[in-house]
């Protein structure tokens, strides 16, 4: 290891001049924090300023990240650097981001048959309004993929269950197109989808028998008829039905009421009419 001696200062007064020894060649050390540190023997302070140099993040850098989809939380937690500095370069960023997803409502969807005539906006409304779900509540947001092109998202939440879906927008002359890129975008934009689900028409309930209440004839009370009995001490003899009670009637061959007499049991059966003929 070659031994270097400190010989000036630039006159910008940013930077040591040093030179070798025995070559007499020069050199130029950066004076810096770290340099100071260093000089002043202050270890703790000179591993301090290293971690914070190898943690710190360019501007560039950060913007690309918050570009392709980072917030400025996860860059913080990444490079260890106080959320106000990302803050700082993230901003206009975040402002792109937030343009190229309302650029992306304006865009029309692709479908098998072509791009549709409404756009990204009015599908999305138009299903939304017909599921019962809130677009109120929906976020959007955009940024850019690995090969440059613009992604946009719309998340909602359904129950408790968080939706996301994706579309990758492409600007031209006529407000641009948006091709899903996952199952929920394409369920969206499919024309299907906005349409209201097929009800299903109640079954009517067949009503069952009524029943007959104990105080109802039925019709072996209007017949009359009698079970037989079996009885160990008589002959075994069938029982002959006795024939309903017929009302009184008069003379004139009718009841007690006026109305025409109706004709017995025996009168049916024997073929005689009510005037004994």
């Amino acid at each position: 290891m070659r031994e270097l001696e400190v010989i000036g200062l630039q006159p910008d007064g940013k930077h040591l001049v040093c030179a070798d020894k025995e070559t007499g060649e020069k050199f130029r050390l950066p004076a810096n924090d770290k340099l100071r540190a260093a000089s002043r023997g202050d270890i703790a302070r000179f591993g301090q300023i290293e971690i914070e140099m190898e943690s710190t993040l360019r501007p560039r850098d950060i913007q690309a990240r918050i570009r392709s989809g980072a917030s400025i939380e996860q860059v913080a937690a990444e490079s260890g650097m106080p959320l106000h500095k990302v803050e700082r370069y993230a901003y206009p960023v975040l402002l792109e981001r937030s343009r190229a997803a309302d650029l992306a409502q304006l865009g029309h969807p692709v479908r098998e048959n072509g791009p549709a005539v409404h756009t990204l906006a009015e599908v999305v409304a138009l299903a939304f309004r017909t599921r019962g779900h809130s677009l109120e509540d929906a976020e959007w947001d955009a940024w850019r993929d690995e090969d440059g092109h613009w992604i946009a998202q719309l998340r909602w939440q359904t129950g408790r269950t968080a939706n996301a879906a994706h579309w990758r927008f492409q600007r031209d002359a006529h407000g641009g197109n948006v091709v899903a890129l996952d199952d929920a975008a394409a369920d969206i934009v499919d024309p299907d989808f906005g349409r209201p689900l097929r009800g299903l028409a109640p079954v009517a309930a067949v009503p069952a028998a009524p029943k007959v209440p104990d105080n109802q004839h039925t019709l072996d009370d209007y017949y009359s008829t009698v079970p037989i009995e079996d009885d160990n001490d008589s002959d075994n003899e069938p029982v002959a039905p006795v024939a309903p009670k017929q009302p009184a009637t008069h003379a004139n061959g009718k009841d007690k009421r006026g109305k025409p007499a109706m004709p017995s049991w025996e009168d049916v059966l024997l073929g005689i009419r009510s005037s004994g003929r």
